[in-house]
């Protein structure tokens, strides 16, 4: 099947080398012309603009950084929606479901489907094809296109409303980001009380507090402080603003999500957008005056 495939960053560039892999045409662009030659160098067609690549492929995929982006590509001039022979859009961003109603809304005028489809499981996620998928949009250009989106993760049909995959992206990254920054203060704490914060992970992992934090992020990126797991600080908070708003549009109760907010504006003001996500931990211990590594504990210098 020809496909195209826009933006080649960390999660697109191995979700769109796992399609070349599997047999799959591929054209693709990106604003940085190195990763678009890497990928020609394993097969695929490269493309001068959204709507070039639109132009040639019937399915576009999209993986980008922002909501503006995302925009711009699909309903932008030069983007998506000008091309010849697209018929469907299939956008693997997290951009709220507002944004995706939008710009729904905008590409049907020019008949073409928009298939909202976040992911979910990280650079390593994608590397491997692990990623959680989650669809929205008519259920026969789902099933379409599943045997594409079975190349880059595991498929969960949401429903046929637009929008409604990105409000199961925005649940599930507000939980990841709540565990983050809550086993942040959990290790904290007992780093401060004196415990030794590998056995508290050991412990946590054993028992009832086991989250995907303590699981994965602190064992590979917090504890030997490499703060190197693959997801901007930017990306997280933005994920997080964006349930807040649509926590708010629904009417609901948010005394959890809007402190975990507060926690995650100081971790973007203090690391700075492009620091890793698990360096969230870094302003909870210098607050403290402890630093979090290895087996021991140190004072904060």
């Amino acid at each position: 099947m020809d496909i195209g495939f826009i933006g080649l960053g960390k999660m697109g560039f191995p979700m769109a080398r796992r399609l070349i892999e599997a047999g799959h045409r591929l054209v693709v662009h990106d604003q940085r012309k190195e990763a678009i030659d890497k990928l020609v160098a394993l097969g695929a067609v490269a493309a001068s603009s959204p709507k070039d690549v639109a132009d040639r492929a019937e399915t576009v995929l999209a993986s980008l950084p922002s909501l503006q982006a995302s925009l711009e590509v699909a309903t932008g001039a030069d983007g998506v929606i000008e091309g010849a022979r697209v018929k469907r859009f299939v956008d693997l961003s997290t951009v709220g479901s507002q944004m995706a109603v939008r710009i729904h809304g905008l590409l049907a005028k020019r008949n073409i489907v928009q298939l909202d489809s976040p992911v979910s499981g990280g650079v390593g996620g994608a590397e491997k094809g692990t990623l959680a998928v989650m669809v929205s949009g008519p259920r026969a250009d789902f099933e379409a296109i599943k045997p594409v989106l079975a190349v880059i993760g595991k498929l969960f049909f949401i429903g046929e409303k637009p929008g409604s995959g990105q409000t199961m992206k925005l649940a599930n990254n507000f939980l990841s980001a709540t565990a983050m920054v809550a086993t942040s203060e959990a290790i904290v704490m007992g780093v401060k009380a004196g415990l030794d914060p590998a056995v508290m992970i050991e412990v946590i992992n054993a028992g009832s507090g086991m989250n995907t934090a303590s699981r994965d992020k602190f064992p590979r990126s917090v504890l030997p402080r490499s703060f190197d797991f693959g997801f901007a600080t930017g990306l997280m908070v933005k994920d997080v603003r964006l349930c807040l708003d649509e926590m708010k549009s629904l009417g609901l109760s948010m005394e959890v999500a809007e402190a975990v907010g507060r926690l995650w504006e100081t971790v973007i003001r203090d690391m700075g957008a492009e620091s890793d996500f698990t360096s969230a931990i870094k302003p909870i211990e210098q607050a403290a005056g402890v630093v979090v590594g290895g087996t021991t504990a140190r004072a904060a210098e």
